[in-house]
């Protein structure tokens, strides 16, 4: 899972600012490869009633407020030159951002797709019409079988016309798979539970890693904690829970930093042993 991904590189031209201060966006180096946390929205509200496997003394205690909150995340990265989104959300505010770095749809070589749920494809196209139209889109074939079970047809139709022949279908469970040409140092990670080809995405460069976990944590309040609290949302709770707990234990050994996509701002940080459950520490 560690081998880094040795592939062509033809450099851009374009020049990004090093930091971007407004809190919608999160700047973070790994080595020579650059990410950017490019928050899509953010939501407050009461103690979630769709957790699964917490009674009402570990809500207490989790949300002694009696609120919690939540965020959905992209990620940009810029690699070799060349810039990688991982994941669209819903495509609200994602264009902002991007234009905040000054960076045109037209440059993303790349979407990776953690998992086909709609606020992590819906900003891939708009009636038929690629959003990304230079992109090609990266899919576990796990996902892609889980997606043509699940999705409305339309929405499958409308994703197949709008990428026709630039889909790229991998195996994540490869240790040596790439993500295609020209991407550097990415490699895509099982993290099978919360759907059945979820997959996270390992980024190395210079002996730094960030492991983008896509959505192990929904509810961090109580996840980190308690990883064996699972959400109505995971297709199988019990194994998405135990996929939680062992890449917290990795993270933790290892120290290794984690991006989330419903982490809360900056969505990236590190984890550490706490008693019996784990803590989340946030870069800054």
């Amino acid at each position: 899972m560690r081998k880094s991904i040795i592939c062509g590189i033809l450099l851009c031209a374009v020049m990004l600012p090093c930091f971007a201060q407004d809190r919608n966006i999160f700047a973070y180096n790994v080595g020579d490869i650059e990410v950017w946390t490019l928050v899509e929205n953010r939501r407050e509200g009461g103690v979630p009633t769709n957790l699964i496997g917490a009674d009402q003394a570990a809500l207490t205690r989790y949300f002694p407020d009696g609120k919690s909150q939540s965020q959905t995340n992209t990620f940009l990265i810029r690699s070799g030159g060349r810039f990688i989104l991982v994941d669209t959300g819903f495509g609200t505010t994602l264009f902002d951002n991007l234009k905040e770095l000054g960076i045109s749809p037209n440059l993303i070589f790349a979407v990776l797709i953690t998992h086909s749920h709609g606020d992590h494809i819906s900003g891939l196209q708009r009636d038929n019409r690629a959003l990304f139209p230079n992109a090609r889109v990266y899919v576990a074939q796990q996902e892609l079988d889980f997606a043509a079970r699940t999705m409305k047809q339309e929405d499958i139709n409308a994703l197949a016309v709008a990428y026709s022949g630039r889909v790229e279908i991998f195996e994540p469970y490869d240790p040596y798979v790439y993500v295609g040409e020209g991407i550097l140092g990415i490699t895509p990670i099982a993290a099978y539970g919360h759907t059945p080809g979820h997959t996270g995405y390992l980024v190395e460069s210079k002996g730094q890693s960030l492991a983008i976990v896509g959505d192990l944590f929904h509810v961090e309040k109580i996840q980190f904690p308690r990883p064996d609290i699972a959400i109505s949302y995971d297709t199988n709770p019990a194994i998405a829970a135990n996929i939680r707990e062992q890449g917290l234990e990795y993270a933790a050994q290892t120290n290794i930093p984690i991006a989330g996509m419903h982490l809360l701002y900056p969505s990236i940080g590190r984890v550490s042993r706490d008693g019996s459950g784990y803590k989340f520490t946030p870069e800054r």
